[in-house]
């Protein structure tokens, strides 16, 4: 049979909910933050917007919204890299 190429191949390993099954708490689907609160990464997997995981616990500071998504900018190596996420795969 012929491997599967989903946007989860590769990735159910680092995504899997570990401690509890079901959906997110309102509380994280409903938070907001403001230009330059700094935020961590932190990936929902039932949610769609998912940055790339490379990018999953690094701190970042948020420089705007788009939409109802965070610019969000972190520090890989020597630069910064723009990030869009939306607000539930970020936590204070």
């Amino acid at each position: 049979m012929k491997r599967s190429k989903g946007k989860f191949s590769k990735r159910t390993r680092l995504l899997r909910k570990r401690a509890r099954k079901g959906a997110l708490p309102m509380r994280r689907l409903l938070s907001s933050f403001g230009v330059g609160d700094k935020v961590c990464i932190n990936l929902a997997p039932s949610q769609e917007g998912l940055p790339h995981p490379r990018y999953r616990g690094r701190h970042g500071v948020i420089v705007g919204m788009r939409g109802k998504s965070y610019v969000i900018d972190v520090k890989s190596g020597n630069s910064y890299k723009r990030l869009i996420v939306p607000g539930m795969h970020l936590k204070r």
